[in-house]
């Protein structure tokens, strides 16, 4: 079997929570003969105060593991996927499986193997319901025996078996180690998995269906009814992602943006919603908008130095980055003039940290003046749109401005498709909402 025009569909907790959730899965599975891969992740969520059966799993094993009974936990479980198996009304008995999982509970295969079988389990069922071919995840996902991922070895033998069939259900989130033992991913697993799956299949596009119809502009918890995004480039989403913006990490996506993939983040509730086309690279923007979004974090800290003909000291620089490196400690941007240097770092220092990392820099290079400012927030304006559209800057800094906030620091990469700005924690919000409202009409 060759392949062509494949779509890989991964869906997410809540797009599998229960059955019903399923057979919308399903319904989208089956609208579109492309759509041959499936990746599904645990049930998650059914409703507000929920439990995610991958938590369920942990608590679970956590009691096996302290040597506790923990057979009325894993009832709970039982009767979960039970129950979805008998809404479905399909012929499926996972008894030798329950028992299975249950005894490797009772030897401690690792917190790993447990967490992994909610993916299994729902991976068994998604399979029965479409009747797909089941692939165990942990035949083909391959991790080093240091648990990075053989992201390699994988390609070459997940492309392998993925041509002998048509169609299949991977489940998400985990692998295995040489020596045969269960590995997850650590963060955004089932993601990864999904990714991992369109590269080995050279996929046309990889759907990534979970409860919202696409990325939004800014986050919905601090500007009101933000817009979607419909197509963003993998640059500009590291940039917001960086921010702790949008669906996905960051290592979910390395996969198809190294094979060129592009990524359609769809709402398994409004398929019919175009969702948010994650893209390799596009000349097209919004030229109204402008900008694609804008997200921020709090919690930084600026460490500034100050010496008279700095930019004249070789290493200096070196100097500096060495004193916070030798703290375990990593920087987020390094804004600086012909006499100063600033330092932002997280603010989660002990003050044991701080007072090392000062006296190590004003022993090594004498400054003028150092210290530590608390309180900083930041601020990512991001769009490839900014590039060509002149006067972006000057309408961030109005927009900031009006709302009568203070800038403490500004950075911009050579790249120009990003804009960050440091101000007080205080503002945050309201930065936020000033930069949104100048550039989006509400």
């Amino acid at each position: 079997m060759e392949f062509q025009n494949i779509k890989v569909v991964k869906f997410g907790g809540t797009s599998l929570a229960d059955a019903k959730q399923l057979l919308k899965a399903k319904a989208i599975i089956e609208a579109d003969p492309a759509r041959r891969y499936v990746v599904p992740s645990a049930p998650g969520k059914r409703f507000a105060g929920d439990i995610k059966v991958t938590d369920m799993l942990y608590e679970c094993y956590r009691l096996a593991a302290e040597g506790e009974d923990f057979s009325k936990e894993f009832n709970q479980i039982k009767e979960r996927y039970d129950t979805i198996i008998a809404e479905l009304g399909i012929d499926l008995d996972l008894s030798e499986d329950y028992e299975k999982i249950q005894g490797a509970f009772k030897y401690h295969a690792g917190s790993d193997y447990a967490a992994s079988r909610g993916e299994y389990l729902n991976g068994k069922i998604m399979a029965k319901l479409l009747g797909y071919d089941f692939l165990d995840a942990a035949k083909v996902i391959k991790f080093y025996d240091n648990g990075t991922f053989d992201a390699e070895k994988t390609n070459i033998i997940l492309s392998d078996r993925l041509t002998r069939h048509e169609r299949a259900v991977i489940p998400g989130f985990y692998g295995s180690m040489p020596n045969g033992t269960i590995k997850t991913f650590a963060r955004g697993g089932s993601d990864v998995t999904g990714s991992i799956v369109a590269r080995a299949s050279s996929a046309a596009i990889y759907e990534n269906w979970t409860d919202v119809s696409g990325f939004l502009m800014a986050d919905p918890r601090l500007v009101k009814d933000p817009c979607a995004i419909d197509t963003i480039t993998y640059q500009e989403l590291r940039e917001l992602s960086y921010m702790g913006a949008g669906e996905l990490h960051e290592d979910s996506i390395f996969p198809v943006r190294f094979a060129g993939i592009p990524i359609n983040i769809r709402n398994t509730n409004d398929p019919e919603a175009r969702g948010t086309m994650i893209v390799p690279t596009t000349e097209s923007f919004d030229s109204e908008r402008v900008i694609t979004g804008v997200a921020g974090k709090k919690g930084f800290s600026v460490l500034n130095i100050e010496k008279d003909k700095m930019n004249a000291e070789i290493g200096f620089g070196r100097k500096v980055l060495e004193a916070i490196e030798e703290e375990g400690v990593t920087f987020e941007h390094l804004p600086s003039g012909i006499d100063t240097m600033s330092v932002v770092i997280s603010s989660d220092l002990t003050k044991k940290q701080r007072k090392r990392i000062i006296n190590s820099i004003s022993a090594e290079c004498e400054p003028d003046k150092i210290c530590f400012e608390d309180g900083l927030a930041l601020v990512a304006v991001v769009g490839r749109g900014m590039v060509s559209a002149k006067g972006t800057a000057a309408r961030v800094f109005k927009a900031i401005a009006n709302a009568d906030i203070n800038i403490r620091m500004i950075d911009q990469g050579s790249s120009e498709i990003s804009i960050i700005v440091g101000i007080n924690e205080k503002d945050f919000e309201k930065a936020i909402n000033a930069i949104y409202d100048e550039f989006i009409k509400r």
